[in-house]
């Protein structure tokens, strides 16, 4: 039999996923894949249940119903500043994980070099494989996450410079939220090099302790060269309706367009129509999601004080990493699966989202119930140290 291609053997099965299942094999609470344990907003489930009614049954128009691009682009507008042609500028994705996916294809040739921060949320380097593209990793540097600015250039030097850079903002798996002043020198070194920037901001709603989240594409020159996805998943607690979107220049958007048709065609129809709804409420929603989420932050971190164990507060998303390297374990896989089990909590290895082989960290998800996050809490206890 012929063998498998090159490109599926440099990469294994996600390990958030994995943990998912180990999670349910041992009865352990899953603080693991990212998603919350409560149901969407009453309104938009209705609305799901009224498109279905309605007969809303066979395919939208392939890059996204008319209804849903122009709510998507009011409401970029209204956060962003920025004017938005919904007919030019927008693909409707099948979540932002295709998003990004069709982003990099879109813009790397095999060959080129693509740049992201380590740690990364794990399929950034999956989709730089399946594009034939070459990861180039640039340090976050851990308590604080930051970056040197002179291995950011370098990085943006290498083999002739970058065709594109990954940024993840606010970050999974670390919760930093960069700074204006952060991602103008990102900016920067954009434009010297001529690089495009693929922003992931799932989490552009989730910032924490009065930080503002600022868009990448608002910089100075900066629209023309970004590919700025986002979903609908964290913002409306539905990742399993998997909605996301690309927002790009027409230029980018005309080929991303064609990428998209081929690998998934379009977005479940009626979904699509649902979430019109929620893309019409006003601030006070999200305003209301972003404490909402920063007081289950902070019941989560109570409980991890108690434990003496170091961790990094989160700015914004909704995950913690947990430093676990006094308990000597040589593999955070090994680990991840002893908590689960012995622990009753199920986190993620932080190993999957570094470039380097680190293994001090896991990454647990508080984008759950209160009485989850207790319950959780209270189980977490048990990893206190003397």
């Amino acid at each position: 039999m012929p063998r498998t291609s090159r490109r599926t053997s440099v990469f294994t099965e996600s390990l958030i996923r994995e943990m998912s299942r180990v999670a349910a094999q041992h009865g352990a609470i899953n603080l693991s894949q990212g998603f919350p344990d409560g149901d969407p907003p009453a309104a938009l489930v209705q609305a799901a249940k009224d498109a279905m009614d309605a007969g809303r049954h066979q395919y939208a128009i392939t890059w996204g119903s008319p209804e849903l691009r122009d709510a998507l682009a009011a409401k970029l507008t209204r956060f962003t500043g920025l004017p938005v042609d919904p007919l030019r500028e927008l693909v409707v994705t099948c979540g932002a994980t295709e998003a990004m996916l069709a982003a990099v294809m879109t813009v790397c040739d095999p060959g080129d070099r693509i740049g992201m921060f380590s740690p990364f949320y794990e399929n950034y380097n999956a989709d730089a494989i399946l594009s034939g593209a070459t990861a180039v990793h640039v340090p976050l540097h851990p308590p604080q996450y930051g970056f040197d600015p002179a291995e950011l250039r370098a990085a943006f030097a290498t083999g002739g410079g970058l065709k594109a850079f990954i940024l993840c903002n606010p970050s999974n798996p670390c919760g930093r939220v960069f700074t204006r002043e952060e991602l103008l020198q990102i900016a920067a070194l954009a434009e010297e090099f001529d690089t495009f920037v693929i922003t992931d901001e799932v989490y552009e709603h989730l910032v924490f302790d009065g930080r503002q989240h600022v868009y990448f594409a608002t910089l100075p020159g900066m629209a023309k060269r970004t590919l700025s996805v986002s979903s609908l998943s964290k913002t409306f607690s539905i990742t399993g309706w998997r909605l996301g979107y690309l927002h790009a220049a027409p230029e980018i958007i005309a080929q991303a367009r064609k990428v998209h048709d081929f690998l998934t065609v379009g977005a479940a129809a009626p979904l699509q129509h649902a979430v019109v709804t929620a893309l019409g409420w006003g601030a006070d929603y999200y305003a209301g999601l972003a404490a909402e989420y920063q007081s289950q932050r902070d019941v989560l971190l109570g409980y991890l004080d108690r434990t003496g164990l170091t961790y990094t507060r989160p700015e914004g998303a909704y995950f913690v990493m947990l430093d676990i390297s006094p308990f000597g374990y040589a593999s955070d896989v090994e680990f991840a699966h002893w908590m689960a089990k012995e622990i009753g909590v199920a986190p993620v290895p932080g190993s999957s989202f570094f470039a380097n082989g680190e293994n001090r960290y896991v990454r647990l998800n508080f984008a759950k119930k209160p009485a989850t996050l207790h319950a959780a809490g209270e189980r977490l206890l048990k990893l206190k140290r003397g």
